[in-house]
């Protein structure tokens, strides 16, 4: 085993998953990669433990699946975690009010729920172990409502409380803990739902690869919340900024004039 212990990725097979289980390999961490087609999580390991010279386990997992989850806690319960990638993500993309219930609830069962266990089970490790770091990949829909994405919107939006909260709770014990919100990312998230690139235009477009770097680098800053692709963090300190200003009125104890006196 690596001295850097073993890194964790969900959704490794392709695309961002993939970018962040090579990058973390050639840093030195062992892998523990998860995913639904095994073949292709066979073929990365495969090149990673020939490329970078680390131990690279892959565990076959459906996300939406209860004993498939309760698998992957239960392993990451007994292994050295000292990294953990929730990467995994459903987009079940389409107008809100007709995409199937049933899609929904698997976006639910994965972006939501597999996320939280996931993350949890990796901080218990992490407290049992000294240390750790937990990066959940979120989006930059968890600030902008969609009509074509209500759940996708909605999950990642309790991606980004739910990552900071739990920051917020471990400040100072050794557990870095970080929200990544990328923006439009070359891989086979629209395609795989019969959809086009060009939803977004071409130049929005970034590599996994390139988002990967940003993101470790952004992990290395010590940066709660990651977005890539923000040249300038002024926004998001405004952001910031008008969120405690709305709270500090929210919290005046008295109806606002337009409700009382309507």
């Amino acid at each position: 085993m690596g001295h850097l212990g073993i890194a964790v990725v969900t959704g490794a097979s392709s695309g961002i998953g993939s970018a962040f289980a090579t990058r973390l390999a050639s840093r030195g961490y062992d892998l523990l990669l998860v995913a639904r087609r095994g073949d292709r999580l066979r073929a990365l390991a495969e090149r990673l433990q020939a490329d970078a010279g680390v131990d690279v386990t892959t565990l076959v997992a459906d996300l939406t699946r209860a004993d498939d989850l309760a698998d992957v806690e239960a392993r990451i319960a007994e292994i050295p975690v000292s990294f953990l990638v929730n990467n995994a993500g459903v987009g079940a993309l389409g107008p809100t009010s007709i995409v199937p219930p049933d899609a929904q609830e698997a976006l639910i069962r994965v972006n939501v729920i597999a996320l939280t266990r996931l993350s949890l089970a990796a901080i218990a490790r992490f407290r049992s172990l000294g240390g750790g770091t937990l990066v959940n990949i979120a989006s930059i829909m968890a600030l902008m409502p969609s009509s074509g994405g209500g759940a996708y919107s909605g999950s990642k939006a309790y991606v980004l409380n739910f990552t900071r909260s739990l920051r917020l709770e471990l400040e100072g014990a050794g557990i870095g803990v970080h929200a990544v919100l990328p923006g439009p990312v070359r891989t086979e998230f629209f395609s795989s739902q019969g959809l086009s690139d060009s939803v977004f235009p071409d130049q929005a477009y970034i590599t996994p690869e390139a988002l990967v770097d940003a993101a470790l680098a952004g992990v290395a800053l010590g940066e709660e919340v990651i977005t890539p692709t923000l040249a300038s963090p002024d926004p998001w300190r405004d952001v910031e900024a008008m969120r405690r200003a709305y709270l500090r009125e929210a919290m005046s104890g008295e109806i606002a004039p337009r409700y009382r006196d309507g």
